[in-house]
């Protein structure tokens, strides 16, 4: 190689290069690529198996007249309007607390709250179940706190299952979401809190004009990636309401919509398809919306 021509040799490192990285983009071309732009040609199509036809727009002339459609479109979209921002905002102010040196026992409060997210789904779906229960702890620690006459029906009322539904995500996912700020919020200059500190500014304000924006970027990582959790949720209702969405689908979300059209009612993969692309539209509109929000203003 030490006569070769430098356009010969540039020649070798690509040839090199690309049959290096040739497997993955064997495998992502495979399972992920291929299977997109399948599923998109699937949305034009009605039925299943051989059985499938082309029906063109007419899944989406159809699922603006599909009552249950819309149905999921909205319960997914009011988890995601009310448990998203409780649950950033959580994960911040208990980021910050447990971001104190002068706090006791910080790393067994950090593992506490971060273990919710790597625990079994079922199990936990099992606990949730025990614990809201018509004679539950819940209910038992409410009525005997005097909140409470009568024990709340968390399963079968339709306003009680929602919020049951975003307590347990928000329980769930605010440890994981509590890690990166609490990351970020290491790698910041503990000078710029004492010269706040010293010129008398109160930590409410330090909280909200310091760490707020200094922790922008991971902000707006963790609001996309749990916006995007949040219109893919299926397995917190799935399990905790036995996979139908109720009670009267007021639980049901689009993924959990996708797959009862799918494997449970008469299988149509065609409009399944389409309701998933109905997710994908969604992600990207409000990804570009997040990142446009954030974006840094001259």
């Amino acid at each position: 190689m030490a006569n070769a021509r430098p356009g010969n040799l540039k020649r070798f490192y690509n040839v090199n290069g690309w049959l290096f990285v040739a497997p993955s983009l064997l495998l992502i071309g495979t399972f992920m690529i291929y299977p997109i732009l399948r599923s998109l040609v699937l949305s034009f199509y009605s039925g299943r198996g051989m059985m499938m036809k082309f029906v063109g727009i007419g899944n989406i002339q159809r699922l603006v007249n599909d009552p249950v459609f819309l149905q999921a479109l909205t319960n997914t979209l009011t988890f995601l309007i009310i448990q998203v921002p409780i649950m950033i905002m959580l994960a911040l102010i208990l980021a910050n607390a447990l971001n104190s040196p002068n706090l006791k026992f910080r790393g067994l409060f950090r593992t506490a709250i971060f273990l919710p997210c790597v625990s079994s789904l079922v199990a936990y779906s099992i606990l949730f179940k025990s614990m809201f229960a018509l004679d539950g702890i819940i209910n038992s620690t409410l009525a005997t706190l005097g909140i409470i006459d009568t024990p709340i029906s968390w399963f079968t009322d339709p306003f009680w299952a929602k919020t049951l539904i975003i307590l347990a995500i928000t329980w769930r996912w605010t440890g994981y979401n509590m890690i990166f700020y609490l990351a970020a919020l290491q790698n910041i200059d503990k000078s710029i809190y004492e010269a706040a500190r010293i010129d008398g500014v109160p930590a409410w304000r330090r909280f909200l004009h310091l760490t707020i924006p200094m922790l922008k970027p991971v902000i707006l990582f963790t609001t996309i990636t749990s916006t995007i959790g949040t219109l893919q949720l299926f397995d917190e209702v799935y399990n905790l309401t036995g996979g139908t969405g109720g009670p009267a689908n007021a639980t049901l979300t689009l993924s959990l919509y996708i797959y009862n059209l799918t494997f449970r009612f008469m299988p149509n993969f065609g409009y399944a398809a389409t309701v998933s692309y109905v997710i994908v539209v969604i992600v990207a509109l409000l990804s570009f919306l997040q990142f446009y929000a954030a974006r840094e203003r001259k």
